[in-house]
């Protein structure tokens, strides 16, 4: 016997209502990042090439893939929205986990290229070539980018925080990454433009070390949403507070078979519970209906609980 637990249309318009103003305001936030990106995009290809900097133009590519990626989250949450139907029973919600899991490879190719990048330019130093050293404009728009994107970091991540969405997570880290390449590429292009001659290599050397700031943080993202794409178990935490709610649930003598997981940023959880073989099919759906309820408020009213009732047994499973 299982609980689906008691829902009316009332309930389900505001399921709806709610999932439409998450869905509303998390695009609002990728579309203030979007404008903010291709602003900083253009401006960092222009100072990249007038100001003889390989780090800006690499910059200038990370920037681009910021504003790549904030497509992704859009069409991802676009989905993602979508009530569950026929051939989706659970909803959609891994759309935008696969958002994310894009945008952590994404970061990775980045990285990828801007430190094959420097590496070409750092071994033509050493063997003899001149490299040519960066003006003061690249300098400026690698400042101007510091600040715009870890703001954007930031406006992002509450955002994020709030509507518990992995994809802008995984976006407002990519925009701090980028906000860690325009730190190295500061640094590279100051060291250049102030030291001169043999220092000016100090910015193919930056964008060696801003590119593993952007593979660690494309590894976190990736390795964390491919794991609930491969249906991982929910965190340690999450698991003992719903241990903890079925144990304290009156009426239940036992549970097993407890696997968890997550859909987009719903949380799922299927479990056996154990009752008085003596109860009526009424009071043992009583209980399943009480550990539903209070599933939800400990997880979330968007979560997807199935709880099935057996007799107690002394024998062990």
């Amino acid at each position: 016997m299982k609980s689906t637990g008691d829902t009316n249309k009332e309930t389900l318009f505001n399921l709806d209502e709610n999932e439409n103003t998450r869905y509303s305001k998390a695009v609002y936030v990728t579309k203030v990042a979007m404008f903010v990106n291709v602003v900083l995009t253009c401006f960092k290809f222009l100072a990249g090439i007038l100001g003889n900097s390989s780090a800006m133009v690499a910059d200038a590519v990370h920037s681009l893939s910021d504003f790549m990626t904030d497509i992704a989250v859009i069409v991802g949450l676009r989905v993602a929205k979508k009530p569950g139907d026929s051939t989706h029973n659970y909803g959609h919600g891994k759309i935008e986990t696969l958002a994310a899991t894009f945008i952590g490879i994404v970061l990775i190719v980045v990285g990828f290229g801007i430190f094959l990048n420097g590496l070409q330019k750092v071994f033509a130093f050493f063997r003899g070539e001149v490299l040519t050293a960066p003006s003061s404009i690249a300098f400026v728009v690698a400042i101007i980018s510091i600040v715009l994107k870890e703001w954007l970091y930031r406006y992002t991540m509450i955002h994020a925080r709030g509507l518990k969405s992995d994809a802008l997570i995984a976006n407002a880290w990519h925009h701090r990454s980028d906000a860690f390449s325009s730190i190295g590429t500061t640094i590279g292009i100051g060291g250049a433009i102030l030291l001169g001659g043999k220092w000016v290599v100090l910015d193919p050397i930056a964008a060696l070390i801003l590119s593993f700031f952007i593979f660690k943080v494309a590894f976190d993202i990736s390795y964390k949403n491919l794991n609930e794409l491969l249906e991982a178990s929910l965190d340690s935490e999450t698991y003992k507070n719903i241990e903890r709610v079925i144990n304290n649930t009156e009426g239940v003598l036992g549970f097993h078979e407890l696997k968890t997981r997550k859909i987009g940023n719903a949380m799922a959880a299927d479990v056996h519970i154990e009752v008085d073989r003596d109860l009526n099919i009424v009071d043992a759906h009583e209980i399943s209906t009480q550990i539903e309820k209070r599933l939800k408020e400990v997880c979330g009213k968007n979560g997807h609980f199935s709880i099935h009732v057996e007799p107690y047994s002394d024998s062990e499973y």
